[in-house]
């Protein structure tokens, strides 16, 4: 009986090993036949995947010579609003949630460390758009997101565009799929909405992507994507009026294009009533100075008036002096406007608006000055607060040297991105066809060149968005994609 049941204990210990091995085994092949799909994967894409790991590496040695992070006027203004979570008059607060949501982390070094993983998803976003076309198109078309050197200096300050990069690219790569359903329009909504809350300019982008959609003969995708847009714009703008008991998302629409009038406004042709007369400046046009000084400087017109310069009563009668530049002046608005755009297009890169406004998007020999006006003091003690020390950015070699010495050659001239998206429409002239995926990308771009230099001015870095959508744009039309 002890025998009988000896037996049939190590029956089921051999059935049980044999199983274990069985069960390891399998395990094992399954591990390895993964592993072998994933190098074929990679070796498929290889292109990319070398790209991409450039782009990575190029992030790392920016994050060891530049600790924790580089600082632009901005950014104090943001770390205030993190502790005082009230809408900001002159940009939307959404940089300021995301920073956050960040704070957990205690330190600037995981926000620069979030904002380049953004930049280098911005480029996956971009390939996997563009996978249609051949690869090495799609891999081009993602190399200057990841790899210009301006792209990955600008991920490393602390502002809110290559957030807002990241939420629009997003968007649209989700709006080109070629399946559609009530899920994907929401949540290109909802990017958008994100997008309008870290930058006015995403706005104009809510009615760009509805028309999209109602191009293709989605009218209900439409409905839900302008919907989900909207409703947490409106929310902001509730939450605003309760602050300031104002109208709208920011309180410096009018001031920003009246900085953007000056550039050509003649009260001698406008004839403005003596109420706004008082912003006129007596200097010809070619002797002024850039518009944003028109906004900061202390002896500017506008900033010279009681209150604050963004009260309500001051961004109201700047917004009727330059109603009324434009009325009598249409021709030298859209010249001026014309002529900032142009910058955007130039081969080189002169020194624009000012050197100290330039310097900031180079990566720096030496640490920044200290913030000089009050509002960015009081936010440097903020930021203090936010990094759980002091603040600054300790520069340190080789590291900085390698960047600096990368940012003089890798950079993508603005010719270049001019004959980007001159491509599509060329395609499209040739081909006499207008659809396509590459429509949207495009359409997105022109609106991200066009509209700071028309209400407010041209900036290095507000051409920067609009670099991978073109890029998209041009892949894509290589191809009858619809």
């Amino acid at each position: 009986m002890k025998a009988g049941r000896s037996a049939w204990v190590r029956q089921q210990a051999m059935t049980a090993r044999d199983t274990a091995v069985a069960t390891w085994r399998s395990s094992e092949g399954w591990r390895q036949a993964t592993a072998a799909k994933v190098l074929r994967r990679l070796r498929r894409h290889r292109w990319f995947v070398g790209v991409f790991g450039v782009g990575a590496l190029l992030r790392l040695v920016t994050m060891l010579g530049y600790r924790p992070a580089l600082w632009f006027p901005d950014s104090y203004t943001y770390i205030v609003t993190v502790f005082h979570l009230r809408p900001d008059l002159v940009r939307p607060a959404g940089y300021s949630f995301f920073l956050k949501l960040l704070q957990p982390f205690q330190g600037f070094a995981a926000v620069t460390a979030v904002q380049h993983l953004l930049g280098l998803a911005t480029g996956v976003l971009i390939y996997l758009a563009a996978r249609r076309v051949p690869r090495w198109a799609a891999t081009l078309a993602a190399a200057p997101v990841l790899l210009d050197a301006y792209q990955i200096e600008l991920e490393h300050l602390l502002v809110s565009d290559a957030l807002f990069t990241f939420l629009v690219v997003a968007a649209v790569v989700l709006a080109i799929r070629r399946r559609l359903t009530w899920r994907t329009a929401l949540a290109v909504g909802l990017l958008l909405a994100c997008a309008s809350l870290t930058r006015t300019v995403g706005q104009p982008l809510i009615v760009v992507l509805c028309a999209w959609l109602l191009l293709r003969r989605r009218i209900a995708l439409a409905g839900i994507t302008a919907a989900a847009a909207l409703l947490p714009v409106l929310a902001y703008g509730l939450w605003f009026h309760a602050t300031y008991d104002r109208v709208g998302i920011v309180g410096a629409n009018g001031v920003f294009l009246y900085a953007r009038t000056m550039s050509f406004a003649d009260c001698g042709t406008m004839d403005p009533p003596p109420d706004l007369a008082v912003l006129c400046d007596p200097r010809p046009p070619e002797d002024r100075p850039p518009s944003q000084e028109y906004i900061w400087a202390k002896d500017a017109p506008l900033v010279k008036l009681p209150d604050i310069t963004f009260s309500e009563a001051n961004d109201d009668l700047a917004g009727r002096f330059a109603m009324l530049a434009i009325r009598s002046q249409p021709l030298d608005y859209l010249g001026s406007v014309l002529s900032e755009l142009a910058r955007t297009f130039t081969l080189g890169r002169p020194v624009y608006p000012d050197a100290e406004i330039y310097a900031y998007y180079e990566f720096p020999v030496k640490p920044p000055a200290p913030p000089g006006r009050y509002p960015a003091q009081v936010g440097a003690e903020f930021a203090q607060k936010y990094e759980k020390g002091p603040i600054g950015t300790a520069i340190v070699e080789p590291f900085a040297g390698w960047m600096r010495a990368y940012q003089d050659v890798v950079r993508l001239p603005g010719t270049v991105l001019l004959v980007l998206l001159a491509v599509p429409l060329a395609v499209a002239i040739r081909r006499r066809s207008y659809q396509g995926a590459w429509l949207l990308p495009w359409s997105t771009a022109w609106v991200l060149l066009l509209v700071p230099p028309a209400v407010a001015e041209f900036d290095y870095r507000y051409t920067l968005p609009a670099v991978p959508l073109a890029c998209l744009a041009a892949a894509l039309s290589t191809r009858r994609v619809t």
